[in-house]
């Protein structure tokens, strides 16, 4: 067994030195970090299966298209609210007893949705009430990765193996999700989940070091007070940007591949081509930085793919078909390695006793600038061709991207 702390007790006065070895493997050697990694996958599970199980109960109860959709729809506009005026509690309270704590009232939301006499209005409530929290688990645990792995590579890679595995989930957790719901109904998935919670929220509680508040006998302002706080740190602030503005625009070919693969009249299959292409271009881009570039390499190719990441949606300007459609998301898709550099200066530009609500703040609003990026898309296409929209948006996503740069290197957060 290894040398290290037990779970019950404080954290170690320093934070841990990178083992020896080569990219992801050294960060699977961090015992917390196979903690945190396996609940994630647990967490995980649950979040997409019961999106899909409670949007197919909610057709099932109301025979709606709109409450169906809606209900998916439902995971984002709360990620603002919660990430805003819950954001404070990730600095103030100790970040293992809020993650354990966001399990577990994520799997009673589930539970309470298993009940039969549930109303709809319940359900969508309950399905708020999943959303709000999410991003206060979301960035307590993106904290909580910098002190088990420290500030260093080691949590780069961390982090990007987390977004690795939510990529993957895109993948296969419907495919799951589906396969479930053809044995059990929707009730009966739903009860799974709340399982997964659980043991998400065992893992956690059993495997992580107990540590105190980050604030704990600081004056931090909370609410919207804290959260201005935290904006009016410029490079703080400029890094936010950058993390924001491409996630915008990068979704618009998915929130438009069905009426895309209609418009040039191909089959179900290729619209799954069109789905998978993105997250398997990211998935690639980030394996390939993090397993063959330094940590000074990722750096340097932090903002030449950030401002070129949806150029490649210009390839759309001529209606392709699928294979060329393909190549042009992959290529998007793969610039999302940038993402690994933007991480480093994040975690080093933020104070330690802001950094819960940072980065609660950074995933909410990346969560809600998607929303906002897919319902753009939908009102576009209402008034100009899918292939328009997309090339459209690799246009007017550059030139945002450019002056989100401007900005970052303005700020001086590019500076080592």
């Amino acid at each position: 067994m290894p040398n290290t702390a037990s779970p019950a007790t404080s954290l170690p006065a320093a934070a841990p030195e990178p083992p020896p070895g080569p990219g992801y493997r050294a960060v699977f050697r961090v015992r917390e970090f196979r903690f945190v990694f396996v609940a994630h996958l647990f967490s995980l599970l649950g979040v997409v299966v019961s999106e899909l199980a409670l949007t197919v109960l909610v057709y099932d109860l109301t025979r709606s298209p709109l409450l169906s959709s809606l209900t998916f729809a439902l995971g984002f506009l709360p990620y603002l609210i919660g990430g805003t005026l819950l954001a404070g509690l990730t600095d103030r309270l100790p970040p293992r007893r809020i993650l354990v704590v966001c399990d577990l009232v994520c799997s009673a939301c589930v539970a309470a949705m298993v009940v039969p006499a549930t109303p709809v209005a319940v359900l969508l409530v309950l399905r708020c009430a999943i959303a709000v929290v999410s991003p206060v688990f979301n960035g307590t645990r993106m904290a909580t990765l910098a002190d088990i792995l420290g500030e260093g590579d080691l949590f780069v890679l961390g982090r990007s193996l987390l977004r690795i595995v939510s990529q993957s989930a895109l993948l296969t957790g419907f495919a799951v999700g589906g396969v479930l719901l053809t044995v059990v109904p929707p009730r009966g998935a739903l009860a799974v989940t709340t399982v997964t919670f659980l043991v998400s929220a065992l893992l956690l509680r059993l495997g992580t070091a107990r540590r105190p508040a980050r604030a704990a006998g600081k004056s931090a302002a909370s609410g919207l007070a804290g959260t201005w706080a935290v904006l009016r740190n410029r490079r703080v602030r400029a890094l936010m940007l950058m993390f924001w503005v491409p996630p915008l625009f990068a979704v618009v070919p998915e929130a438009l591949a069905a009426p895309y693969a209609d418009e040039i009249g191909v089959s179900t299959a290729a619209l799954g081509l069109l789905m998978c292409a993105l997250p398997v271009g990211t998935i690639a881009g980030e394996l390939f930085a993090g397993s063959f570039l330094d940590a000074a390499t990722r750096s340097r190719i932090v903002l030449p793919l950030a401002v070129t990441g949806v150029l490649p949606y210009l390839l759309y300007a001529p209606e392709p078909g699928v294979a060329l459609a393909v190549v042009a998301l992959f290529l998007a898709g793969a610039t999302g390695a940038y993402t690994l550099g933007l991480d480093a200066w994040f975690v080093a530009a933020v104070p330690e006793d802001q950094r819960g609500r940072a980065m609660t703040l950074m995933t909410a609003g990346m969560m809600t600038v998607q929303g906002i990026g897919m319902a753009g898309a939908g009102i576009a296409a209402e008034f100009a061709p899918v292939h328009t929209v997309v090339a459209g948006t690799g246009v007017v996503g550059t030139l945002c991207l450019l002056a989100a740069a401007a900005e970052l290197r303005a700020s001086g957060a590019t500076e080592k």
